[in-house]
């Protein structure tokens, strides 16, 4: 049978670890967890980076060199960054050579303060590329509308891209739609599309927060009944646009010319609400073709005591629209839920981007 996290392989899930530091890096503890965890990829954003500058030293020779030549915090935060991701990528390297480019895949975000300007997101995803300059790179750019033109942009250029902060089912196929006219433009071009990859991230324990919430507050016996469910139902059904979108003819075409998939990539699977079981966001959402990108805790629980029972999301399609039509009719407007969602994510990256900034400003400080 083998570890649940050997299960999930074999099932068609790819185990990312969702987390990133120099000492991560430094003391091995990212090779170990490729040998003994089946991790495969990895995904930072800038809430991890500022947390990793708040703990240790590891950071302390690179920051007093920056102080020393003098450089802008900005700039010090993209070469601090990109040193990690670039590491990052050279012990993945063994992994993305085996699979074909597939996996041993690292993902470095764009400044969320431009998710909203789609020509700044576009220059600075060329600036992130060329200065990791590796092929297991992937450009984390946000799911907003005015993000949509950039992720295409950045795909025709040949970028690899990372969609993050996608909460709805209406996005998510806006954002399909925009990997394809992204390839669409590469094939034009005449790129080799075997070498442009993309991962769609649905995120996924918010969902359930954020309605939890408002089912709470409606407190009918029938509201709270369905607290704890949303979060899979929307994924499951994302999964179902998902099968749809890479079945279609528009997308037989680019397969035919070497095109890979974008897989979706189940983001925030930290469970959130402990009444809930802390493996619920994995082991509940196994498809083949998929990525979990896991935290520390979550990568540890699912290895301790997850179930895997093989595929738990296609077969579960009328109950989870059933379940978004129950949420719907008790009084949570789901599209209010999503908007509300995206807000707060783009929020709450510009919020530890800015706490990222002056974490470095002050050790810069401190060393000049």
């Amino acid at each position: 049978m083998g570890s649940p996290l050997q299960q999930l392989s074999d099932a068609g899930v790819a185990v990312w670890l969702d987390d990133i530091s120099r000492q991560r890096l430094r003391s091995g503890n990212l090779a170990e967890l490729i040998a003994q965890r089946n991790v495969v990829g990895v995904t930072s954003n800038p809430t991890i980076f500022a947390k990793a500058l708040a703990e240790g030293d590891a950071y302390d020779g690179q920051l007093r060199d920056l102080a020393v030549r003098g450089v802008s915090v900005e700039e010090a935060v993209r070469l601090i960054t990109a040193y990690d991701i670039r590491w990052a990528a050279d012990v993945l390297r063994p992994v993305y050579e085996a699979t074909d480019g597939v996996d041993g895949r690292v993902s470095l975000e764009v400044d969320p303060r431009l998710a909203r300007d789609t020509e700044r997101t576009v220059a600075e995803a060329r600036a992130l590329w060329w200065l990791v300059d590796r092929p297991n790179l992937m450009i984390k750019i946000p799911a907003t509308v005015e993000g949509l033109p950039a992720i295409t942009a950045a795909l025709a250029e040949g970028i690899s891209v990372n969609v993050t902060l996608i909460f709805s089912l209406e996005r998510y196929r806006a954002v399909m739609d925009a990997f394809l006219a992204g390839l669409e433009q590469a094939q034009q071009a005449g790129r080799d599309l075997s070498t442009i990859h993309s991962v769609a991230s649905f995120f996924v324990s918010r969902v359930d927060t954020e309605v939890d919430k408002r089912l709470s507050k409606i407190a009918t016996e029938e509201a709270v009944a369905l607290r704890g469910k949303t979060a899979l139902a929307n994924a499951r059904l994302a999964y179902a646009a998902y099968e749809e979108v890479f079945s279609s003819a528009r997308w037989t075409a680019l397969a035919q010319a070497g095109a890979r998939p974008q897989r979706p990539l189940w983001a925030s699977t930290g469970v959130k609400d402990p009444e809930l079981p802390d493996t619920l966001y994995v082991t509940e959402l196994v498809a083949p073709g998929t990525v979990n990108t896991m935290p520390q805790a979550t990568l540890d629980a699912v290895a301790d005591h997850g179930t895997i029972t093989g595929d738990t999301v296609r077969g579960h399609y009328d109950a989870a629209r059933a379940h978004l039509d129950a949420v719907e009719s008790v009084g949570v407007s789901m599209s209010d839920v999503v908007e509300t969602l995206e807000d707060e994510g783009v929020d709450k990256f510009v919020k530890s981007w800015e706490e990222l900034l002056d974490r470095v400003a002050q050790q810069l400080a401190a060393h000049t």
